[in-house]
């Protein structure tokens, strides 16, 4: 697979410095390199001001580029990354939630790296997606050449390799589990480190350059917070913080670590001139905020300020992007698609509407004009659409919150002081925007779609599907690799479209194939080491009698025999979009979710 994909990559010809086209030469589209780590909040730098975490070379990162200090994201992961990719706000595409079906971006979505390939970008993505683990929502389907990552939105989730815990894990390669050695972090930047030099020493005599586009979107310092000891070590000094403000800031610092030995390479390669070289984070602090809060309120999750802000460093230095300056202008995560377009001269035309704009403006000229817009956020997490949840709008100068709280970020940036009372024209006027942006919302029909997994295509087959994606309204812990060891009881159902007549065998399982488990199958826990704070509960369940299946033609109860892994229903299914039911039943009746659903067209 690796062979196949760098054969790809040769054909593309990539290096970083410029492109020859006969007998003229023209200056080489700049590289890309767009680092995005988990959970690390707006404070979690030393940059901006944490006394206890170490990051001296995101410091001097911090030093060498424009900041943008006002640059907000979505409260949680998945639909930071939908924003991210699509430059529309993730209501619109199917990404107002991390697992329940509701982290998938619709397929008719054009994403960043469809739009750089068809501009002559050859692209790589390592570590976390986190916006489909089946086709056609997988990075490989949405224009990356060369992926590497773990499943799901974290190691642990249901839809990663069985068993991963950071360490030695089994990842994704283009479609494919290979295993590999060392602590996820390292893996992700090597692999990335890989696919650079790759590109960078693949043009041959005649062959046309092109630039790259490196994603590295690390599922660090997302809990579970597994690190390698020294890291762990390194805080132990600090008896005044808590072990998960140990582990946390380890991670972060192994992540710095990682950065310098990308920007060396890249320099080594001729490279760093010509690279745009971006750093931020997709939400608001998990643990650190309470150490250190960097006088923002609240923190993942959090519609108030802490929940959103988060550092966004960008330096080109071929492009004059130097200098350690800030910017203090309201920009957003759907900003970089259309940044990207301008910055790049790229040519896109949007077949629908883009919720940002493009900032490449304040990147030229600090002195730019700028609109004083209406942005908004909120934090769904549920299984429909919900008007008027949880959420906050935004202009340059205020934040209204819920509709009830209203805070002018320029003299109270922590959120104190509730001043609704004296700027009523104010709240008329984001209340109003926020009534606009939603009824756009409606407007696209955005409370009506669902995305539906496609099954029997050459691209998957068979699907290895997981409860991390069945709709359910109360999805218990059955999107996570201990909700089948535990046991969680839940209900749903999944949407599936099978794109061809023809026959199918469906296998319901409690373990995926992976584990070499049977339904029934009982372990003790995983045993614990210090690099590890969470390790695999111990498996005691073993009274599951019948499995149940419900789609299109295929439906009927089967009884479980002992030592069976799987239980399979084989017939012909029509073409068409389908709601599945896949349930396991105990000896009391009580009904579960069949956790591993595999469908392949025969």
């Amino acid at each position: 697979m690796r062979e196949a994909a760098l054969a790809i990559l040769g054909f593309c010809g990539i290096v970083g410095i410029q492109q020859v086209k006969g007998e003229e030469s023209t200056p080489q589209k700049p590289n890309i390199v767009l680092i995005i780590t988990d959970d690390q909040g707006y404070g979690d730098l030393a940059s901006r001001g944490n006394p206890y975490v170490q990051t001296p070379y995101l410091d001097k990162l911090h030093e060498e580029s424009v900041r943008f200090s006002n640059y907000h994201v979505s409260t949680t992961c998945a639909p930071s990354r939908g924003a991210l990719m699509t430059g529309r706000h993730p209501n619109r595409i199917n990404v107002y939630h991390t697992i329940t079906g509701r982290s998938m971006v619709y397929a008719d979505e054009k994403m960043l790296p469809q739009v750089l390939a068809e501009n002559g970008y050859v692209n790589g993505m390592f570590g976390k997606w986190h916006l489909g683990d089946n086709y056609p929502f997988r990075p490989e389907d949405r224009g990356f050449h060369e992926v590497v990552r773990h499943g799901g939105g974290g190691m642990y989730q249901g839809p990663d390799y069985w068993g991963n815990d950071y360490f030695d894990d089994t990842l994704w390669h283009n479609g494919e589990p290979e295993a590999y050695e060392g602590y996820c972090t390292d893996v992700f930047f090597e692999e990335a480190m890989r696919f650079i030099e790759d590109n960078a020493r693949s043009t041959g005599s005649g062959q046309e350059s092109r630039p790259f586009f490196a994603y590295i979107s690390t599922n660090a310092p997302h809990a579970p917070l597994n690190l390698p000891e020294k890291y762990f070590n390194l805080y132990k000094d600090h008896p005044e913080l808590p072990e998960t403000a140990e582990r946390f800031y380890g991670m972060i610092t192994n992540i710095d670590d990682n950065v310098k030995r990308l920007d060396k390479k890249l320099a080594e390669l001729g490279l760093r001139e010509n690279t745009i070289f971006i750093f931020t984070t997709d939400n608001g602090s998990a643990w650190g905020r309470r150490v250190y809060d960097g006088g923002l309120r609240e923190g993942k999750g959090s519609v108030y300020e802490g929940g959103h802000r988060v550092p966004f460093f960008v330096r080109w230095p071929e492009g004059n992007l130097l200098g350690g300056r800030d910017d203090e202008r309201l920009v957003s995560h759907y900003d970089l698609l259309p940044t990207f377009v301008d910055l790049l001269d790229l040519d896109f035309t949007p077949t629908k509407p883009l919720d940002g704009i493009s900032f490449a403006s304040l990147l030229r000229d600090r002195n730019a004009s700028w609109p004083n817009r209406i942005l908004m956020v909120d934090t769904q997490r549920l299984q429909n659409l919900v008007k008027y949840k949880n959420y906050a709008v935004m202009d340059e100068r205020w934040r209204l919150v819920n509709g009830k709280e209203l805070y002018d970020v320029t003299q109270d940036l922590a959120q104190k002081e509730n001043v609704i009372e004296r700027y009523p024209e104010v709240v008329g006027r984001l209340a109003q925007g926020y009534e606009r942006i939603w009824q756009s919302f409606l407007d696209e029909g955005a409370d009506e779609r669902f995305a539906y997994i496609k099954v029997g295509t050459a691209y998957e087959n068979p699907s290895r599907i997981n409860a991390h994606d069945m709709l359910t309204g109360k999805h218990g812990g059955a999107w996570h690799q201990h909700g089948p060891v535990v046991a969680s009881q839940v209900t749903g159902r999944w949407k599936i479209e099978f794109v061809e007549d023809g026959r199918y065998r469906v296998s319901l399982r409690r373990f995926p194939r992976e584990s070499g488990l049977a339904i029934n199958a009982t372990f003790p826990a995983q045993a614990k080491r210090v690099e590890l704070e969470r390790v695999m509960p111990a498996s005691v369940k073993d009274d599951f009698v019948e499995a149940y299946l419900y789609v299109a033609g295929l439906s009927g109860t089967k009884k479980i025999e002992p030592g069976q892994e799987e239980v399979s229903y084989t017939g012909f299914v029509p073409a068409g979009k389908y709601d599945m039911e896949a349930q396991l039943i105990d000896a009391d009746g009580r009904v579960y979710p069949s956790y591993y659903v595999y469908i392949e067209k025969l």
